[in-house]
């Protein structure tokens, strides 16, 4: 077996039986200075922003797994907003992203769909903290996402992602809305920036730090 590197695209090949198959690209390698790295899943009810998300904050080019929804999702699925959503996430979307030189998180995103539900205990497995997505023109898609988190013991924060044709409403309101503890973060985003999406997890890691210094 021989690797060698592409000029094009600085990605690294693999040569098996003189084959030469492209390895990932320098930019996706995982930079030698990251000691730990933390799995965080981002929920939510259908079309919230999940991929959206994932996409927007991962440094790496993001896995997903959408498929295009078809006329045999009528009547199954929660197709709220089918006028303008063509897709949907059937198993999961997956992204990186450094949080220090030595921090990393890989973010899984889950699917919405509430027939694709049974993977999420999977997705849970090992995960140290959830970001939940909401759109308050549909608080009711919440309910069981945050449900299923609180009987598996995962810390979570709400992300409330600001559709330009959502209500707004005081983060108190939705805290008794969603039946929220005192504790639990909340905070305003916009999915499809960067930077909004990145406060959103800085907000979760800091929740968790400060869970784990009330326990100590």
């Amino acid at each position: 077996m021989d690797y060698r590197s592409s000029e094009n695209t600085g990605a690294t090949e693999v040569a098996v039986g003189g084959v030469h198959i492209p390895g990932p690209r320098a930019e996706d390698r995982m930079p030698e200075t990251v000691t730990s790295a933390v799995k965080i899943v981002i929920v939510g009810g259908f079309g919230v922003g999940k991929t959206t998300m994932v996409g927007s904050v991962s440094e790496i080019r993001p896995l997903t797994t959408e498929e295009t929804m078809t006329q045999a999702g009528i009547g199954v699925d929660d197709n709220y907003g089918s006028d303008t959503k063509t897709a949907t996430t059937v198993a999961m979307d997956f992204g990186r992203i450094r949080i220090t030189d030595e921090l990393v998180l890989y973010l899984f995103g889950t699917p919405g769909q509430e027939r694709f539900w049974f993977l999420w205990n999977g997705l849970f497995e090992g995960a140290l903290g959830a970001v939940v997505l909401i759109d308050t023109r549909r608080l009711e898609v919440s309910f069981d996402v945050i449900g299923r988190l609180e009987e598996r013991g995962v810390p979570f924060v709400i992300a409330n992602n600001a559709f330009p044709d959502g209500p707004r409403y005081p983060a108190e309101e939705l805290r008794s809305a969603l039946d929220l503890d005192p504790h639990v973060p909340i905070i305003e985003c916009d999915a499809r920036r960067r930077a909004s999406s990145r406060d959103v997890l800085l907000t979760l890691m800091r929740y968790l730090h400060e869970m784990a210094l009330h326990r100590a």
